[in-house]
Protein backbone atom coordinates (compact mmCIF):
# COMPACT_ATOMS: atom_id res chain seq x y z
CA UNK A 1 0.00 0.00 0.00
CA UNK A 2 1.01 3.24 -0.94
CA UNK A 3 2.21 5.64 1.96
CA UNK A 4 0.04 8.68 2.26
CA UNK A 5 0.20 11.92 4.04
CA UNK A 6 -2.48 12.64 6.43
CA UNK A 7 -2.98 16.62 6.99
CA UNK A 8 -5.48 19.09 8.11
CA UNK A 9 -5.83 22.74 6.48
CA UNK A 10 -5.78 24.79 9.05
CA UNK A 11 -7.75 28.32 9.76
CA UNK A 12 -5.85 31.36 9.62
CA UNK A 13 -5.69 33.77 12.69
CA UNK A 14 -8.42 36.44 12.27
CA UNK A 15 -9.22 39.71 14.33
CA UNK A 16 -10.40 38.64 17.99
CA UNK A 17 -14.37 38.86 18.05
CA UNK A 18 -16.07 41.36 19.95
CA UNK A 19 -18.30 39.14 21.31
CA UNK A 20 -20.53 36.37 19.79
CA UNK A 21 -23.21 37.51 17.79
CA UNK A 22 -26.15 35.01 16.67
CA UNK A 23 -28.23 36.86 14.24
CA UNK A 24 -28.29 36.21 10.31
CA UNK A 25 -26.34 38.15 7.47
CA UNK A 26 -27.53 38.24 3.69
CA UNK A 27 -24.53 38.80 1.64
CA UNK A 28 -23.68 38.94 -1.93
CA UNK A 29 -19.78 37.93 -1.94
CA UNK A 30 -18.44 38.83 -5.52
CA UNK A 31 -21.57 37.62 -6.98
CA UNK A 32 -22.16 34.28 -4.66
CA UNK A 33 -25.48 34.58 -2.44
CA UNK A 34 -24.37 33.31 1.32
CA UNK A 35 -26.55 33.39 4.43
CA UNK A 36 -24.32 33.37 7.50
CA UNK A 37 -23.46 33.94 11.02
CA UNK A 38 -20.32 37.24 11.13
CA UNK A 39 -18.08 36.19 13.53
CA UNK A 40 -15.48 38.92 12.98
CA UNK A 41 -16.98 41.95 11.28
CA UNK A 42 -13.95 44.91 11.13
CA UNK A 43 -11.27 45.74 8.74
CA UNK A 44 -11.64 42.08 7.94
CA UNK A 45 -14.90 40.31 7.85
CA UNK A 46 -15.38 36.48 8.43
CA UNK A 47 -18.76 34.91 7.85
CA UNK A 48 -19.65 31.50 9.04
CA UNK A 49 -22.54 29.92 6.23
CA UNK A 50 -25.21 28.11 7.06
CA UNK A 51 -23.32 24.68 5.69
CA UNK A 52 -20.56 25.70 7.68
CA UNK A 53 -18.17 27.05 5.18
CA UNK A 54 -16.38 30.07 6.44
CA UNK A 55 -16.00 33.13 4.16
CA UNK A 56 -13.27 35.64 5.09
CA UNK A 57 -13.20 38.54 2.84
CA UNK A 58 -12.67 42.85 2.58
CA UNK A 59 -15.92 44.90 3.29
CA UNK A 60 -15.16 46.26 -0.20
CA UNK A 61 -16.21 42.51 -1.71
CA UNK A 62 -19.35 42.49 -0.54
CA UNK A 63 -22.60 43.91 -1.39
CA UNK A 64 -26.45 43.93 -0.62
CA UNK A 65 -25.65 43.29 3.11
CA UNK A 66 -29.04 43.07 5.15
CA UNK A 67 -30.14 40.91 8.51
CA UNK A 68 -32.65 38.33 7.58
CA UNK A 69 -32.72 37.14 11.14
CA UNK A 70 -32.13 37.99 14.73
CA UNK A 71 -31.02 34.11 15.29
CA UNK A 72 -28.39 31.81 13.45
CA UNK A 73 -29.14 28.33 12.26
CA UNK A 74 -26.91 25.81 10.12
CA UNK A 75 -28.70 24.17 6.60
CA UNK A 76 -31.11 20.85 7.45
CA UNK A 77 -29.74 17.98 6.19
CA UNK A 78 -31.99 17.88 3.27
CA UNK A 79 -31.04 21.53 2.30
CA UNK A 80 -26.84 20.43 2.64
CA UNK A 81 -27.47 17.48 0.11
CA UNK A 82 -29.64 19.64 -2.35
CA UNK A 83 -26.69 21.69 -2.34
CA UNK A 84 -24.21 19.39 -2.64
CA UNK A 85 -26.05 17.72 -5.73
CA UNK A 86 -26.14 20.88 -7.41
CA UNK A 87 -22.31 21.60 -6.59
CA UNK A 88 -21.22 18.12 -7.82
CA UNK A 89 -23.67 17.14 -10.53
CA UNK A 90 -24.11 13.28 -11.38
CA UNK A 91 -20.98 11.73 -11.03
CA UNK A 92 -21.87 12.03 -7.21
CA UNK A 93 -24.15 10.22 -5.18
CA UNK A 94 -25.07 11.54 -1.62
CA UNK A 95 -25.93 9.10 0.98
CA UNK A 96 -26.52 9.63 4.38
CA UNK A 97 -26.64 8.10 8.16
CA UNK A 98 -27.59 10.07 11.20
CA UNK A 99 -24.81 12.87 11.43
CA UNK A 100 -22.95 12.70 7.86
CA UNK A 101 -23.28 13.48 4.09
CA UNK A 102 -21.07 11.04 2.15
CA UNK A 103 -20.98 12.58 -1.81
CA UNK A 104 -19.37 9.37 -3.71
CA UNK A 105 -19.88 7.38 -7.10
CA UNK A 106 -22.89 5.93 -7.87
CA UNK A 107 -23.87 2.64 -6.16
CA UNK A 108 -21.62 3.01 -3.27
CA UNK A 109 -24.06 3.92 -0.78
CA UNK A 110 -23.93 0.97 1.80
CA UNK A 111 -19.95 0.94 1.70
CA UNK A 112 -19.58 4.79 2.37
CA UNK A 113 -21.88 6.70 4.53
CA UNK A 114 -22.21 3.66 7.21
CA UNK A 115 -18.57 3.56 7.98
CA UNK A 116 -18.02 7.33 8.56
CA UNK A 117 -21.25 7.00 11.05
CA UNK A 118 -20.20 4.16 12.59
CA UNK A 119 -16.61 6.16 13.21
CA UNK A 120 -18.57 9.06 14.43
CA UNK A 121 -20.45 6.55 17.00
CA UNK A 122 -17.25 5.42 17.99
CA UNK A 123 -15.27 8.51 18.63
CA UNK A 124 -18.54 9.75 20.78
CA UNK A 125 -18.32 6.51 22.82
CA UNK A 126 -14.45 6.85 23.66
CA UNK A 127 -15.23 10.24 24.82
CA UNK A 128 -18.28 9.80 26.85
CA UNK A 129 -16.98 7.04 28.81
CA UNK A 130 -14.18 8.80 30.06
CA UNK A 131 -16.28 11.83 31.16
CA UNK A 132 -15.53 14.02 28.19
CA UNK A 133 -19.19 16.50 27.80
CA UNK A 134 -19.72 16.36 24.02
CA UNK A 135 -22.20 18.34 21.60
CA UNK A 136 -23.84 17.52 18.86
CA UNK A 137 -22.64 18.97 15.65
CA UNK A 138 -24.46 22.15 14.40
CA UNK A 139 -23.94 21.30 10.26
CA UNK A 140 -24.03 18.01 8.78
CA UNK A 141 -20.80 16.79 8.73
CA UNK A 142 -20.03 16.55 5.19
CA UNK A 143 -17.59 13.75 2.91
CA UNK A 144 -16.97 13.54 -0.60
CA UNK A 145 -15.13 10.53 -2.03
CA UNK A 146 -13.45 11.21 -5.38
CA UNK A 147 -12.86 8.60 -7.94
CA UNK A 148 -9.31 8.99 -8.42
CA UNK A 149 -6.86 11.02 -7.15
CA UNK A 150 -6.84 13.64 -10.33
CA UNK A 151 -10.38 14.61 -9.65
CA UNK A 152 -9.64 15.11 -6.07
CA UNK A 153 -6.30 17.24 -6.53
CA UNK A 154 -7.77 18.95 -8.75
CA UNK A 155 -10.68 20.01 -6.17
CA UNK A 156 -8.32 20.44 -3.91
CA UNK A 157 -6.56 23.42 -5.88
CA UNK A 158 -9.85 24.76 -6.65
CA UNK A 159 -10.92 24.85 -2.53
CA UNK A 160 -6.75 26.51 -1.94
CA UNK A 161 -5.78 23.73 -0.74
CA UNK A 162 -1.52 23.46 -0.87
CA UNK A 163 -1.50 19.73 -0.95
CA UNK A 164 1.20 17.27 -3.02
CA UNK A 165 0.54 14.29 -4.84
CA UNK A 166 1.35 12.14 -1.78
CA UNK A 167 -1.47 13.06 0.14
CA UNK A 168 -4.76 10.80 0.34
CA UNK A 169 -7.06 12.74 1.86
CA UNK A 170 -7.88 15.91 4.13
CA UNK A 171 -9.89 17.61 6.13
CA UNK A 172 -10.36 21.69 6.07
CA UNK A 173 -11.74 23.81 9.18
CA UNK A 174 -12.52 25.67 6.69
CA UNK A 175 -15.47 23.88 4.59
CA UNK A 176 -15.79 21.54 7.46
CA UNK A 177 -15.70 19.22 4.92
CA UNK A 178 -13.43 15.98 4.31
CA UNK A 179 -12.43 15.22 0.67
CA UNK A 180 -10.76 11.91 -0.38
CA UNK A 181 -10.09 9.71 -3.09
CA UNK A 182 -10.79 6.15 -3.35
CA UNK A 183 -7.97 4.17 -4.05
CA UNK A 184 -10.75 1.95 -5.59
CA UNK A 185 -11.03 3.87 -8.43
CA UNK A 186 -14.96 4.51 -7.61
CA UNK A 187 -15.67 0.56 -7.58
CA UNK A 188 -15.17 0.13 -3.74
CA UNK A 189 -15.58 -2.82 -1.69
CA UNK A 190 -14.37 -4.49 1.91
CA UNK A 191 -10.79 -5.59 0.44
CA UNK A 192 -10.01 -2.25 -0.47
CA UNK A 193 -11.14 -0.55 3.01
CA UNK A 194 -7.14 -0.95 3.89
CA UNK A 195 -6.43 1.46 1.57
CA UNK A 196 -8.34 4.16 3.26
CA UNK A 197 -8.96 3.31 5.98
CA UNK A 198 -6.19 5.28 8.04
CA UNK A 199 -7.37 8.42 6.62
CA UNK A 200 -11.17 7.99 6.52
CA UNK A 201 -10.25 7.42 10.18
CA UNK A 202 -7.88 9.73 11.15
CA UNK A 203 -9.52 12.47 9.03
CA UNK A 204 -13.02 11.64 10.52
CA UNK A 205 -11.57 11.58 13.72
CA UNK A 206 -10.50 15.41 13.17
CA UNK A 207 -13.77 16.45 11.91
CA UNK A 208 -15.64 15.06 15.00
CA UNK A 209 -13.73 16.70 17.07
CA UNK A 210 -13.89 19.77 15.59
CA UNK A 211 -17.71 19.78 15.15
CA UNK A 212 -18.43 18.55 18.92
CA UNK A 213 -16.07 21.01 21.03
CA UNK A 214 -13.24 18.64 21.50
CA UNK A 215 -11.36 21.06 19.76
CA UNK A 216 -12.59 24.52 18.72
CA UNK A 217 -12.81 25.45 15.23
CA UNK A 218 -11.65 28.59 15.30
CA UNK A 219 -9.82 28.59 18.28
CA UNK A 220 -5.34 27.88 17.84
CA UNK A 221 -5.33 24.65 19.11
CA UNK A 222 -1.79 23.11 19.72
CA UNK A 223 -0.65 21.20 16.63
CA UNK A 224 0.48 18.24 18.32
CA UNK A 225 -3.19 17.77 20.29
CA UNK A 226 -4.91 17.99 16.76
CA UNK A 227 -2.50 15.54 15.19
CA UNK A 228 -1.78 13.32 18.54
CA UNK A 229 -5.75 12.69 18.13
CA UNK A 230 -6.25 11.52 14.66
CA UNK A 231 -3.25 9.52 14.79
CA UNK A 232 -4.34 7.70 17.98
CA UNK A 233 -7.85 6.90 16.56
CA UNK A 234 -6.04 5.06 13.95
CA UNK A 235 -5.59 2.37 15.87
CA UNK A 236 -8.02 -0.35 16.38
CA UNK A 237 -8.32 -0.06 20.15
CA UNK A 238 -9.36 3.60 20.21
CA UNK A 239 -11.58 3.82 16.69
CA UNK A 240 -12.99 0.21 17.96
CA UNK A 241 -12.52 0.15 21.95
CA UNK A 242 -16.00 -1.72 22.17
CA UNK A 243 -14.75 -4.63 20.12
CA UNK A 244 -10.39 -4.20 20.88
CA UNK A 245 -9.65 -3.27 24.70
CA UNK A 246 -6.11 -4.51 25.01
CA UNK A 247 -2.63 -1.75 25.46
CA UNK A 248 -1.67 -3.40 21.86
CA UNK A 249 -4.72 -3.05 19.94
CA UNK A 250 -4.27 0.79 21.22
CA UNK A 251 -1.06 1.08 19.70
CA UNK A 252 -0.90 3.12 16.05
CA UNK A 253 2.10 0.67 15.19
CA UNK A 254 3.77 3.09 12.61
CA UNK A 255 4.20 5.97 15.07
CA UNK A 256 5.33 3.42 17.42
CA UNK A 257 7.81 2.07 15.08
CA UNK A 258 8.45 5.82 14.31
CA UNK A 259 8.65 7.35 16.94
CA UNK A 260 11.09 4.32 18.27
CA UNK A 261 13.77 4.35 15.47
CA UNK A 262 13.92 8.38 16.30
CA UNK A 263 14.18 8.05 19.47
CA UNK A 264 18.20 8.04 19.39
CA UNK A 265 18.40 11.26 17.48
CA UNK A 266 16.11 12.78 19.86
CA UNK A 267 17.19 16.42 21.27
CA UNK A 268 17.39 16.11 24.98
CA UNK A 269 14.97 18.00 26.93
CA UNK A 270 13.08 19.18 23.70
CA UNK A 271 9.33 18.66 24.76
CA UNK A 272 9.26 22.29 26.52
CA UNK A 273 10.11 23.51 22.70
CA UNK A 274 7.97 20.92 20.86
CA UNK A 275 4.74 22.26 23.35
CA UNK A 276 5.75 25.84 23.00
CA UNK A 277 4.80 26.00 19.15
CA UNK A 278 4.34 24.09 15.79
CA UNK A 279 7.46 25.09 14.17
CA UNK A 280 8.33 21.12 14.09
CA UNK A 281 5.66 20.31 11.80
CA UNK A 282 7.37 22.30 9.08
CA UNK A 283 11.06 21.30 9.87
CA UNK A 284 10.67 17.45 10.68
CA UNK A 285 7.32 16.23 9.38
CA UNK A 286 7.97 12.56 10.46
CA UNK A 287 9.20 13.50 13.92
CA UNK A 288 6.26 15.85 14.69
CA UNK A 289 3.65 13.13 13.91
CA UNK A 290 5.34 10.50 15.26
CA UNK A 291 5.83 13.13 18.79
CA UNK A 292 2.14 13.74 18.86
CA UNK A 293 0.75 10.44 18.49
CA UNK A 294 3.58 9.17 21.10
CA UNK A 295 2.75 12.01 23.80
CA UNK A 296 -0.84 11.54 23.43
CA UNK A 297 -0.59 8.37 23.67
CA UNK A 298 1.66 8.24 26.82
CA UNK A 299 -0.74 11.13 28.09
CA UNK A 300 -4.00 9.16 27.78
CA UNK A 301 -2.63 6.04 28.84
CA UNK A 302 -1.03 6.99 32.45
CA UNK A 303 -3.46 10.77 33.21
CA UNK A 304 -6.37 10.21 30.74
CA UNK A 305 -8.53 12.89 33.15
CA UNK A 306 -5.43 15.30 32.50
CA UNK A 307 -5.28 15.06 29.43
CA UNK A 308 -8.89 15.53 28.50
CA UNK A 309 -8.66 18.99 30.57
CA UNK A 310 -6.08 20.09 28.67
CA UNK A 311 -8.53 19.51 25.70
CA UNK A 312 -11.30 21.00 27.59
CA UNK A 313 -9.15 24.22 28.68
CA UNK A 314 -7.79 24.98 25.43
CA UNK A 315 -11.15 24.28 23.25
CA UNK A 316 -12.37 26.89 26.27
CA UNK A 317 -10.11 29.15 24.65
CA UNK A 318 -11.58 32.93 22.55
CA UNK A 319 -12.04 32.13 19.13
CA UNK A 320 -9.12 33.59 16.95
CA UNK A 321 -7.39 34.70 19.84
CA UNK A 322 -3.53 34.36 19.32
CA UNK A 323 -2.13 31.36 21.22
CA UNK A 324 1.48 32.00 21.59
CA UNK A 325 4.36 29.92 23.64
CA UNK A 326 3.91 31.16 27.13
CA UNK A 327 0.02 30.67 26.65
CA UNK A 328 1.03 27.11 25.88
CA UNK A 329 3.34 26.28 28.18
CA UNK A 330 0.94 28.00 31.06
CA UNK A 331 -1.79 25.74 30.33
CA UNK A 332 0.40 22.44 30.33
CA UNK A 333 1.91 23.28 33.39
CA UNK A 334 -1.15 23.91 35.22
CA UNK A 335 -2.69 20.79 34.41
CA UNK A 336 0.63 18.48 34.26
CA UNK A 337 3.04 20.19 36.25
CA UNK A 338 5.90 22.59 35.86
CA UNK A 339 8.70 20.24 36.13
CA UNK A 340 8.84 19.14 32.68
CA UNK A 341 11.93 17.28 32.55
CA UNK A 342 10.82 14.74 35.21
CA UNK A 343 7.85 14.81 32.90
CA UNK A 344 9.29 14.06 29.66
CA UNK A 345 11.60 11.82 31.47
CA UNK A 346 9.06 9.19 32.29
CA UNK A 347 7.32 10.00 28.80
CA UNK A 348 10.39 8.41 27.39
CA UNK A 349 11.00 5.61 29.58
CA UNK A 350 7.40 4.60 29.21
CA UNK A 351 7.52 4.79 25.79
CA UNK A 352 10.80 3.06 25.22
CA UNK A 353 9.08 -0.08 26.95
CA UNK A 354 5.90 -0.12 24.26
CA UNK A 355 6.80 -3.15 22.06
Amino acid sequence: MRNFTLIVIWVLAAPALAGEPKWTLDVNLNGRHIEGLPLVWSQDHVLLARDGRVWNFKPDEVRNVHQTSATFQGYSAAQVRARLAAELGNAFEISGTGHYLVAHAPGQRDYWSKRFEDLYRSFVHYFKVRGFGLVEPEFPLVAIVFRNQDDFLSYARREGAQIGPQVLGYYSPISNRISLFDQGGGRASADDWQANAATIIHEAAHQTAFNTGVHRRFGAAPRWLVEGLGTMFEAPGVCDSTHYSTLPSRYNRGRLAQFQRLLPSRPENSLKEYLAGDSLFQSNVDRAYAEAWALSFFLVETRHKKYSELLARTAARPAFARYDAADRLADFTAIFGGNLRHLEAEYLQFMSQQR
